[in-house]
């Protein structure tokens, strides 16, 4: 399977109360071609990340509805497309959505540590599209171990291709499928649900950084056990 075969099998998955961002189209908030430009945006950061090569790939466990189900990129909102294709050195990406740009709070979080750490790092999702509740689009649930499985192959085509020094694992739900697959991982506190401090701690201390937020506790402070394992 190359770049191209990739995307048009992850534009083909069709789940019940999941939205696919790269076939479907959001007649509320999307631009008319919004799908097409999802899947371009989704296409030259992977060809960038293939071309140039990734340190690490982080795993998250679904797309948000405010993030990636706009965007079609994990955990990548729409004011943060511009640092996405810098952070890959990608062609500029297009944003798909009408209005004004939405912020997610994951999204603001990673991408401050990201804009810090300044390497190249893939980012991606156990379940690739945006499950919902049933009745109500713009809400998040969980994905079903069903779903995982028929997306896991789409995982490790994106692991053994990018073939990244290191596997980020974000929040527990994405350690425990990375482990099924058999894939290493360092494991991280998702930055949501009060889980910010630990994430960006850890993220500190696992890329040897400092200073990330300037309100940050001291190092003799800091407690990491929980927060990274492998």
């Amino acid at each position: 399977m190359n770049l191209t075969e990739f995307v048009a099998a992850l534009s083909c998955l069709r789940f019940d109360n999941a939205f696919n961002p790269y076939q479907e189209m959001c007649l509320e908030h999307d631009q008319p071609n919004a799908p097409e430009i999802r899947r371009s945006n989704l296409e030259k950061v992977l060809s960038a990340a293939m071309d140039h090569g990734v340190e690490s790939i982080w795993v998250a466990r679904d797309l948000g509805y405010r993030g990636g189900r706009r965007t079609g990129l994990a955990l990548t909102d729409d004011s943060h497309l511009e640092s996405h294709a810098k952070l890959l050195k990608s062609s500029p990406l297009q944003r798909a959505t009408k209005g004004p740009a939405v912020k997610e709070r994951t999204a603001s979080v990673i991408w401050d540590v990201l804009d810090a750490i300044d390497r190249p790092i893939f980012l991606w999702n156990v379940f690739p599209l945006h499950p919902h509740k049933s009745g109500d689009e713009l809400t998040n649930r969980c994905h079903t171990k069903a779903e995982r499985n028929a997306c896991a192959p789409l995982l490790l085509w994106l692991v053994s291709n990018l073939k990244p020094r290191s596997v980020v694992a974000i929040g527990r739900d994405a350690q425990s499928a990375l482990l099924e697959l058999g894939i290493q991982s360092v494991n991280a506190r998702h930055p949501s649900y009060g889980g910010q401090s630990e994430f960006i701690s850890g993220m500190e201390n696992l890329y040897n950084i400092a200073g990330i937020h300037s309100n940050k506790r001291s190092n003799n402070q800091l407690n990491l056990e929980g927060v990274f394992s492998r």
